[in-house]
This record gives structure tokens, C-alpha cells and sequence, in this order.
């Protein structure tokens, strides 16, 4: 990956990691070692159905543990990916590229200091706490496939800290933005932030963010993260206004056969 360990504060990506698991939880999860299997049968998002590691010096037994983690996704169903972090330990990095395993898809985790942030002065957006309403907006909006509304509606029921689903609709239209804000403790986490193909560059976007940041931050948040594809140029631009920046990056590995 692009930045060394040495350039990483691996305290601060330990507790985003951590508090991203809870605010987007598998189904099913259990430790090998230090390595964390997430697996869940409704929904294929990679964030749900992956091997992560969370020591850097935890890489005893790879080939064994590897071959193993791949029966109990075959059992699921489920392609084996991995997901690289500065905490995933590099001989398993280097043994995955040496069974033909190739990187791809490579996220950015931001975080920004909400004590000092100076919010937009915009219209507010209430929270809902409806999830049903808020499953409905995220299917509409992201074009997926109606038949996951279960699946979705579980993750979302699972979710532990509190949470708030901030939607902007037009009668007859339907929802054209959405947004999800999990605060756990004194950190905000921004999930499924989205607006409309028709409605973007409207400033839809800077609004729902706004609303959410706002909320947490009157709720005791002090800091706020969020996930971002690398590649996303519009994405970034909005965070980086709002005063996010990267503290570290992720991304998947998958066997090529």
C-alpha cells in the first residue's frame, strides 16, 4: 500500500476499524487469532463478507488458516477476499502474491476534527430514526436489487450505537438524498451518503452532510470518519471542504485463477 506503518498511526486505525465494524456489522463474525472472519448470507458487500487482519505481526500458520477461511466462505457461498489495512501483517501480503492473489478496489478512510469544523450555513434535515424508510430511500437511490430489503433492514436493526437516517424526498419523486450518521461514543461515522443522478451538483450532498455532522455533534460527537473510494473525485472534493483528511487507506485482495 501507498503509506508504511511507520507513517501510520496504527492506534488511531485500530479504533476506525473498530468502530467501523460496528457501524456496518456482519452477520456473523469470528477470530482466528488476531485475523477477524465477516460473513454474512443476505448481503454480498465486501465490508461484510471478508478475511481482515488486525495485527501486523500475526502471520503463523498463513497457507493453513488461508485454506481454511476459504472452506467456511465456500460455505457461505461467498468468494474469500481480504482486506489489506496498515494492521495486515506483510509476509501475508507477500505469500498472497505469491499464490496469484491481485489487489484491487482501494477505499479511503477520512476523519475530521468536529470541535473545530465550521458547518455550512444550510437547511437542516431532522434525523429519522425509520428503517424501513431509510432501507427504501438506499435501494432506490443506489439501484439495487429489491430482493436485499431484508437483508439490508438486518444490518441496519443490528447496528449497536446510536444512529440517524437523514432523507430528503419530493412528492411524487420520491427520495433524491440520504445519508447515515452512527455516533459511537465521541467518534461520528457518515455511511451510505447519496443523492439522485438528477440532483446532483445541487448542493443536496453538502446539505445531508451538514444535518449529519450537526446532530452528531450536538449529540457529544468530537470527531467524525467516513469510507470513500480512492478514485471517487466528486466524493473527495465534498469531504475535503468539510475539512476531512485521510488517515489511512484499504483495499481487497481476490485469487485469480
Amino acid at each position: 500500500m501507498a503509506q508504511a506503518l511507520s507513517q501510520t498511526n496504527l492506534p488511531q486505525v485500530r479504533r476506525l476499524e473498530a468502530v467501523g465494524f460496528r457501524a456496518w456489522p456482519a452477520a456473523s463474525v469470528v477470530y482466528d487469532g488476531s485475523w477477524q472472519v465477516r460473513l454474512t448470507g443476505g448481503h454480498p458487500s465486501k465490508r461484510l463478507n471478508c478475511l481482515v487482519p488486525l495485527d501486523p505481526s500475526d502471520c503463523r500458520d498463513m497457507d493453513l488458516r488461508i485454506e481454511k477461511a476459504r472452506k467456511r466462505f465456500e460455505a457461505y457461498g461467498r468468494p474469500l477476499y481480504v482486506r489489506e489495512t496498515p494492521l495486515t501483517p506483510k509476509p501475508l501480503l507477500d505469500y498472497l502474491s505469491g499464490q496469484g492473489w491481485k489487489p484491487f478496489e482501494t477505499t479511503d478512510v477520512l476523519s475530521a476534527d468536529l470541535t473545530a469544523l465550521e458547518l455550512p450555513d444550510t437547511l437542516d434535515y431532522l434525523p429519522s430514526h425509520d428503517i424501513g424508510r431509510f432501507v427504501d430511500a438506499s435501494l432506490a437511490l443506489d439501484g439495487e436489487d429489491g430482493g436485499r430489503k431484508p437483508a439490508l433492514a438486518e444490518i441496519l436493526s443490528s447496528i449497536k450505537p446510536s444512529t440517524g437516517y437523514f432523507i430528503k424526498e419530493i412528492p411524487g419523486d420520491g427520495p433524491i438524498a440520504m445519508g447515515l450518521c452512527v455516533q459511537d461514543n465521541d467518534l461520528a461515522g457518515i455511511q451510505s451518503l447519496s443523492v439522485s443522478d438528477k440532483h446532483r451538483r445541487s448542493g443536496l450532498g453538502t446539505e445531508i452532510l451538514t444535518s449529519a455532522l450537526r446532530w452528531a455533534r450536538i449529540s457529544g460527537a468530537r470527531s467524525a470518519w467516513l469510507q470513500v473510494g480512492a478514485d471517487n473525485a466528486p466524493a473527495q472534493a465534498l469531504y475535503a471542504r468539510f475539512g476531512f483528511a485521510k488517515a489511512y487507506e484499504y483495499r481487497y485482495w481476490r485469487q485469480e485463477r
